[in-house]
C-alpha cells in the first residue's frame, strides 16, 4: 500500500522562520508555483501515478488557476489557509482557519473537500480537539499525525505508523499517518522531504521495500526545484536540509514512482479493510 501526497506550497512557506511567516512577507518573494506545478504533472503523466494534492488555502486565494488546473486531474485536500502549526492556534482560530480554507477549495473546484493534513503534521495528543473540528467541517481523512516525537508535533502513543481511526469524543476519522524509520534514536520521514532529497536512493528503496504494508509519501515542490533562491535567514542546518539534494530529487522521485506504483487516497480508502484498523481513543 503505497500512497503519494504533495504538500503544495511556494518555495517560501518554511516553518519557524521568522523572515516567512506572515502573509505580508510572502508578497516580497519569487513567483514559482506555476513551473514547480508543471514539473510535477510531468513526473505524474510520464510515470503514470495518481496522487493526492493538499493546499494551502493562500495558494487558492492568490492563485485560484493552479486549483483549478490540479483539480481537473488530481484529487485535493486542504493544507489550512494560512500554513500555522496547529499548536500555535486556540481552537476557534484553527477552525476557522481551516473552515475558510476549505470554502475556497470548494468554490473553486465544486469537489467537496474531504482530506486534511496540517502543517509540520502538527497536530500532539494535547491538540485533540483539532480532531472533533475537522469532523465537523466535513474532513473523513487526516493525513497529520507524525506517530513518534517530532519537532513540530509527533504523537508518540500512537503507536505503529499504520491507518487507524482516531476517535474523540465519539467523533471519527480516518488516519493515515506519515511513514517514518527510526535512526540513531531519532524519527525521520524517508519518502519525502529533506530526508529523501539527502539519503541514497538505494537505502530509500530498500527501506521502501521494507514497509510495503503501508508506506506514505509526501513531496513539496520545492523539493523538486533546484533553481530556487536561498533564504539568507536560515541558520546553516535549515539551509542544508532545506537545500541539500535539489539538483537530482527530480530524477530520484522518477525513479521511486516507477520502482514503485503509488496511489491517491481516495482509492487507499476504498480498498483498505477498516474493520481490521485499530481505533485510538484521544
Amino acid at each position: 500500500m503505497n500512497i503519494l501526497t504533495f504538500d503544495v506550497e511556494e518555495w517560501f512557506h518554511l516553518l519557524d522562520n521568522d523572515s516567512t511567516r506572515s502573509e505580508e512577507q510572502w508578497k516580497r518573494y519569487e513567483v514559482r508555483i506555476h513551473e514547480n506545478i508543471d514539473r510535477i504533472f510531468r513526473i505524474l503523466e510520464d510515470t503514470n501515478t495518481k496522487a493526492t494534492f493538499f493546499i494551502i488555502g493562500w495558494i487558492a486565494k492568490t492563485y485560484p488557476e493552479v486549483v483549478k488546473r490540479i483539480s481537473e486531474k488530481y484529487e485535493i485536500g486542504s493544507h489550512t489557509m494560512t500554513h500555522q502549526l496547529v499548536w500555535q492556534q486556540t481552537p476557534d482560530e484553527f477552525r476557522q482557519d481551516v473552515d475558510s480554507s476549505i470554502k475556497l477549495l470548494q468554490d473553486l473546484t465544486g469537489q467537496p473537500i474531504r482530506y486534511f493534513r496540517a502543517p509540520g503534521f502538527s497536530i500532539r495528543e494535547s491538540e485533540a480537539w483539532a480532531f472533533e473540528i475537522l469532523h465537523d467541517l466535513g474532513i473523513e481523512v487526516d493525513c497529520s499525525v507524525f506517530p513518534a516525537h517530532h519537532a513540530h508535533g509527533g504523537m508518540a502513543t500512537y503507536g505503529k505508523g499504520e491507518p487507524a481511526v482516531i476517535d474523540v469524543n465519539g467523533k471519527r476519522i480516518k488516519e493515515f499517518p506519515i511513514s517514518t524509520r527510526e535512526v540513531r534514536g531519532s524519527h525521520i520521514i524517508y519518502s519525502g522531504g529533506g530526508y529523501f532529497r539527502l539519503f541514497p536512493y538505494w537505502l530509500i528503496r530498500k527501506w521502501a521495500k521494507e514497509d510495503s504494508d503501508y508506506l506514505l509519501s509526501y513531496i513539496h515542490p520545492r523539493d523538486l526545484d533546484p533553481g530556487q533562491p536561498m533564504i539568507k535567514e536560515l541558520p546553516l542546518s535549515r539551509k542544508f536540509k532545506s537545500y541539500v539534494g535539489l539538483k537530482g530529487a527530480e530524477a530520484k522521485l522518477r525513479k521511486f514512482l516507477t520502482d514503485f506504483q503509488f496511489s491517491d487516497i481516495s482509492s487507499t480508502v476504498e480498498t483498505y479493510d477498516w474493520n481490521k484498523a485499530r481505533i485510538i481513543k484521544l
